[in-house]
């Protein structure tokens, strides 16, 4: 998808915009909510795109912020009218993290630490059939194999021929010894990484045991960039009932030097593709 379409996207920046609106005229998010009489935490999930705007609320912030050039307010409510629009993972009802697959569907670049399961751009079929109902023990089947579908279509995005997504994962090697749908699909599911590892846009580093305590300890994140200067980078924490989304500098920046000792902590590329190989060929021989 096309991000001047994609609906996440979207809010992020009108909500950046109307946040920029709002410090220019020195207002705290509180005042806001006053002169509108709405809660202050509207203003904010507003800001921080978390919540559909419409252009009624487009509106309503221009007139307290007194934005007077009638082509940035139309501009505006463009933008919000763009934002409503549904992605194409709206199709298949309500998904628990559609904003993360907002934001992955427009990304240049992910990286990701993963201590549990292959990431899910890079699952096999049968692996990921196994993953979900693991994880979701009360789930049907016609849900189970929706949110596979999903995952399958995800991986669009490092399959696109011109500008696909800029992925690097780094995997604790208990990711590739749990047993996980039987021992032919972990041997197929780990030469399919080590296929996808050749990529030029994928790079794979495995965390051994041997490495003892390292930064990634504290669980599972993801670091989102965007092509955009303006759409600020995003970090992901996944969790079982609500996930977690940082963008401060702050939080960003401690996150990606924790990434960088990561990097430097795990196997090299060729050396994680040799020992892929030969965790696979243990599955393989039974």
């Amino acid at each position: 998808m096309a991000s001047n379409v994609n609906p996440t996207v979207r809010r992020r920046r009108l909500g950046q915009e109307l946040r920029r609106l709002r410090e220019q005229r020195g207002m705290t998010a509180e005042e806001v909510a006053d002169r509108l009489l709405v809660s202050q935490s509207k203003i904010s999930r507003l800001e921080n795109g978390r919540r559909s705007i419409s252009q009624r609320d487009v509106r309503d912030l221009c007139g307290v912020y007194e934005v007077e050039d009638r082509r940035i307010v139309e501009s505006l409510m463009q933008m919000a009218k763009e934002s409503r629009q549904q992605g194409w993972w709206h199709a298949f009802g309500d998904i628990p993290y559609s904003v993360y697959i907002g934001l992955e569907t427009d990304a240049a670049s992910l990286r990701v630490y993963e201590p549990q399961v292959v990431p899910g751009l890079l699952q096999t079929r049968p692996y990921a059939e196994a993953v979900v109902a693991g994880a979701l023990p009360e789930a049907g089947a016609a849900d189970i194999e929706r949110r596979v579908q999903v995952r399958m279509r995800r991986q669009e995005r490092i399959r696109e021929d011109r500008t696909p997504l800029r992925l690097w994962a780094v995997l604790d090697e208990s990711v590739l010894r749990r047993e996980v749908g039987g021992r032919h699909t972990m041997a197929e599911q780990l030469e399919y990484l080590n296929e996808m590892s050749q990529q030029p846009h994928v790079t794979l580093q495995v965390m051994p045991f041997s490495m003892g305590a390292h930064p990634g300890v504290n669980g599972q994140y993801a670091i989102l960039e965007f092509p955009e200067a303006s759409d600020s980078t995003v970090i992901y924490l996944e969790g079982v009932t609500s996930d977690l989304y940082l963008e401060k500098a702050n939080d960003v920046q401690n996150y990606s030097v924790m990434y960088e000792h990561l990097r430097a902590q795990a196997l090299n590329p060729d050396q994680t593709r040799e020992f892929i190989e030969d965790v696979a060929k243990q599955y393989a021989r039974g």
